[in-house]
């Protein structure tokens, strides 16, 4: 069986795999191993939010090394062969890499909060204070973003 591998640079390419993945799985390092988490995200051009337990994992390894590293997927099919080294995992996917801040603003975190909400639904969302003070919004400044598709 025979595969396609195409890179995605274009921008407006790779939002539509962003807009249409379920989960997005974050990479941390925690001293010299690497920890990996799916977490719920929002999206907007330049940056991934995500939220937490602010008293949890993630929030302490970000605070010791804010480099982070993310992958998320669409249309993920596996298609056999008569040959199983010819299998293939057709599909497409996202990776970057950024720096992760704790956001600590009120106004922020309400941002951040609703653009996570919207990827998954549709409506206006209102924050209890409460929750915002006991929630961990993290924002991810995207420094480098690319695609691929299989096919």
């Amino acid at each position: 069986m025979t595969c396609k591998v195409i890179k995605i640079t274009n921008i407006d390419r790779i939002e539509e795999i962003i807009e249409k993945a379920p989960i997005c799985r974050l990479g941390l390092v925690d001293d010299d191993e690497p920890y990996i988490i799916p977490v719920c995200f929002g999206y907007e051009r330049g940056a991934l939010y995500f939220h937490g337990n602010s008293k949890g994992r993630k929030a302490e390894l970000i605070k010791k090394n804010n480099k982070v590293c993310f992958e998320m997927d669409i249309d993920v099919k596996l298609e056999k062969s008569e040959d199983p080294c010819d299998w293939v995992m057709k599909g497409k996917s996202v990776v970057g890499i950024g720096r992760a801040t704790i956001l600590e603003d009120d106004q922020e975190k309400r941002h951040a909060l609703r653009l996570i909400m919207w990827h998954y639904s549709e409506g206006n969302f209102n924050f209890l204070e409460s929750a915002l003070i006991s929630v961990l919004v993290v924002r991810i400044d995207i420094s480098s973003i690319t695609g691929k598709e299989i096919v």
